[in-house]
């Protein structure tokens, strides 16, 4: 139930951001917060994270359906595993169906976090970036010391 509030809440804020920024600014338009350090500036990607496979929506939505359906399955059949893991699933399914849900309405992901010195984002891309790390440290440090010292703990809430 928390992780379902949590998904709600990271795909509601993405999802009210961009409708924001779509609806009240022009495309490439840049509004300084902090000048030529952070910038909030409308972007339309038709790639994936980076700009990379560019006009490939096809790919990128089966792409995603099919990692939310794996994901989604590992999450229910899996209920006690440990908080990070259901947190990081949890932050990548939320991030993977915002950008999803841009991609099938509009063709293209609505991109706004501008910090001069690294490509535009959204708070979609941010869950996932941040799932993605704690998964690589539960991988690393937890499930690899679960392993190591031959324990049965699932370091479950």
């Amino acid at each position: 139930m928390v992780y379902a509030v949590i998904f709600a809440l990271l795909l509601g804020l993405d999802q009210v951001v961009k409708h924001v920024v779509k609806t009240s600014m022009e495309l490439y338009e840049s509004i300084p917060v902090i000048q030529n350090i952070f910038h909030i500036t409308y972007v339309q990607n038709t790639g994936a994270a980076f700009s990379i496979l560019q006009g490939k929506q096809l790919f990128l939505i089966g792409l995603s359906i099919l990692v939310f359906i794996i994901l989604l399955v590992v999450l229910i059949k899996n209920k006690k595993h440990s908080v990070i893991l259901n947190l990081s699933l949890t932050m990548i399914l939320a991030g993977g169906i915002g950008n999803l849900i841009d991609r099938l309405f509009y063709g293209y992901v609505i991109d706004l976090f501008d910090f001069r010195v690294f490509p535009v984002f959204n708070v979609a891309d941010s869950a996932i970036s941040v799932g993605v790390v704690l998964l690589a440290v539960y991988l690393i440090f937890l499930e690899g010391r679960k392993e190591a010292d031959g324990s049965s703990k699932n370091y479950s809430a």
